[in-house]
């Protein structure tokens, strides 16, 4: 009897390690798989004559962005949860490019000098009109 009770246990013990080096090879498969898949649809996905040169957050699931299209032209949109809204064309003069300051991955200013400099820009638009 003892020795079926220490079986069982042995066993227990065998099943609980092999269900959790199954999870743990699930979670790397689902780890890798996701990265080949988001490096695939970045590859893909990026235009040559588009690219988002600054974005601001003004409020839950909505965003101000001045947008590149070719070389020469900018756009300030505003986007929503279900509506894009053209706000203006900006003169190239007036968009300030800071190469070293965009992340390559996905075009996004990443200071917070750069974020000043966007909203200087956005004042001045509006003075213009």
């Amino acid at each position: 009897m003892a020795l079926l009770l220490t079986q069982g246990r042995f066993e227990g013990i065998f099943q609980l390690i092999v269900v959790l080096i199954i999870f743990v090879v699930v979670l790397v498969l689902t780890y890798y798989t996701t990265k080949w898949i988001a490096g695939y649809q970045k590859k893909h996905g990026n235009g040559k004559n588009f690219r988002i040169v600054e974005s601001a957050k003004i409020a839950t699931n909505k965003y101000i962005e001045i947008v590149e299209a070719g070389k020469d032209h900018y756009f300030v949109i505003a986007i929503g949860k279900d509506e894009v809204t053209f706000i203006g064309e900006l003169p190239k003069e007036d968009v300030f490019l800071e190469e070293e300051g965009i992340n390559a991955q996905n075009g996004f200013m990443a200071s917070a000098k750069s974020s000043a400099r966007f909203s200087e820009l956005l004042s001045s638009f509006k003075k213009r009109k």
